[in-house]
């Protein structure tokens, strides 16, 4: 049975509305940003607004779960029991995909853990902690079968993390650098294989 339309009405507007936030958050920071430049953006009233979400902190809030929700479920999705290079290689290439088509959640997170963390705090000690402890013990269950190189687990993802989120965090100065007006999905995919190479020949036995 399918959702009711209240339901799905809804869905659809809180998806609207933290498109919206994170597009506002990413160009105005937290202290720029307003609900009424967040309402504008999303095209509805802010009352209607209000209805989904209370605060700007909880807006705020939101945006940075949903951002984290997206990073850490690639996490949850390698599988220890498959061939490294093909788990990492799919990380890496869902990871950059992220990073193309969500560059201002992206931003919104680096712009909170540049002031301190405050907000993700209890995130980065709950969830993201837990997470990353997956990918260490798939790294350390290949290096124990020879699959791998040994490598310290936690700087190998916090490599690929800055690695990938870099063409989000600073696509502006990537393309000054690269002279073209946008970063097109053929650079994303581009950079994408060059970032594999380079770290899975790192690992190669």
């Amino acid at each position: 049975m399918g959702k009711p339309p209240q339901s799905r009405l809804k869905q659809r507007n809180t998806a609207k509305i933290l498109d919206a936030a994170q597009h506002v958050f990413a160009a105005y920071g937290y202290h720029g940003a307003t609900i009424d430049k967040v309402a504008e953006r999303a095209g509805m009233s802010q009352p209607n607004l209000h209805n989904y979400f209370k605060t700007k902190a909880d807006l705020y809030a939101a945006v940075l779960d949903q951002t984290l929700s997206l990073w850490l479920d690639l996490i949850g999705d390698l599988d220890p029991a498959g061939e490294p290079q093909e788990e990492l290689r799919r990380y890496i290439g869902r990871k950059m995909e992220l990073s193309r088509q969500f560059p201002e959640s992206s931003r919104v997170f680096a712009n909170e853990v540049l002031q301190g963390a405050a907000v993700l705090k209890t995130m980065l000690k709950t969830r993201v902690r837990d997470n990353v402890r997956l990918f260490s013990e798939a790294i350390e269950g290949w290096v124990a079968a020879g699959k791998i190189r040994a490598v310290d687990p936690y700087h190998l993802v916090f490599l690929i993390w800055s690695a990938t989120q870099h063409y989000a965090d600073f696509g502006a100065q990537i393309r000054v650098i690269m002279d073209v007006p946008k970063l097109t999905k053929a650079h994303f995919e581009a950079a994408e294989e060059s970032i594999s190479e380079i770290i899975l020949r790192g690992l190669a036995i």
